[in-house]
């Protein structure tokens, strides 16, 4: 190697290192693709990025139905169908409205509307109360739910058990704060997008518990590792158990590996077939057409009194 002479080594002492930071900022990208880029991310990391500035704040807010689009059209292509959200009242016709909440309609819904110990009882004046509805808010009450106690189902810890007519204040404190997140899901793509994200999470982890015990030989969903491991819930669109029953009681908990409700299999077409979005506006004329129905009677026979008593007059 050459040696560097004294006149050399005091000119390269002389440069002056001008290398910084590169300064380029994410909102800096084209619009189009920080979209790209968000896509990518999971619903719990989207949140985690509205907390680094207010930058990025206000961008995710007032991208938010976009974004959660995104994310949610290829990681829940499946549990976006399992688990709709429940029609505000607010967005039903308010000519319907008297119908929907008459004590006569109420009555019949009471065994859909018969607390459970692990899921609060929806708003009627907050949500619609049809059929479709109520199962609706049920099942997303229950995913926040399951999530919340996946620790103790990993590790082998009970459950604690809840004596019927008990009310205790823990109890009541985890269901409130399941049915907040579930309100928030109402308003927001995000959240709804968060739900999802938590029950694919318990649903993977469900499996592998199952999976693991090999004395265990029921049917279940075929998980691989990379299954796991993508962040999407394909794997579920293939073929495997169904699970229409609703868990009633976190005793069910313990043997349930995936609740993925609102579908049938279709031999015929070979895939899962989802009960279609638009059964809240099917509910909601069934309603209308129940209503007339009962009152009808009572019209016809108020005109046929009245024109008994014209003829006599």
């Amino acid at each position: 190697m050459r040696k560097l002479d004294v006149s050399e080594d005091e000119k390269l002492g002389e440069l002056e290192d001008k290398t910084e930071a590169l300064t380029l900022h994410l909102l800096s990208l084209p619009y189009e693709l920080v979209l790209e880029i968000l896509a990518l991310l999971r619903p719990s990391d989207v949140f985690n990025l509205q907390r680094v500035n207010r930058s990025f704040y206000q961008f995710i807010i007032q991208e938010e139905h976009r974004v959660s689009r995104a994310i949610t059209s290829w990681r829940y292509v499946c549990l976006e169908k399992c688990f709709r959200l429940p029609v505000l009242m607010e967005q039903v016709d308010p000519s319907v409205h008297a119908m929907i909440r008459s004590p006569e309609r109420q009555e019949l819904l009471i065994i859909h509307k018969k607390p459970y110990q692990h899921i609060q009882s929806p708003n009627p004046k907050e949500i619609c109360t049809c059929l479709t509805c109520l199962l609706r808010w049920s099942a997303l009450c229950f995913v926040a739910d399951f999530a919340h106690w996946q620790r103790n189902l990993d590790v082998g810890e009970p459950i604690p058990m809840i004596p019927r007519g008990r009310h205790p204040a823990w109890n009541q404190d985890l269901i409130a704060s399941n049915a907040a997140i579930v309100r928030k899901a109402l308003r927001s793509p995000l959240w709804h997008a968060r739900l999802l994200e938590a029950h694919l999470d318990s649903t993977t982890r469900s499996i592998s518990r199952h999976a693991a015990n090999k004395g265990n030989k029921r049917r279940r969903f075929r998980m691989t590792k990379e299954d796991m491991e993508s962040g999407s819930d394909l794997f579920l669109e293939k073929t495997g158990p169904p699970s229409f029953d609703f868990p009633f009681h976190r005793d069910n908990y313990y043997m349930l590996e995936a609740y993925l409700p609102n579908r049938g299999w279709s031999a015929e077409n070979n895939r899962w077939m989802y009960v279609p979005a638009e059964q809240h506006d099917i509910d909601i004329q069934y309603i209308v057409n129940w209503s007339r129905r009962r009152h009808q009677p009572a019209t016809a026979s108020s005109t046929s009194k009245l024109t008994r008593e014209g003829q006599e007059l």
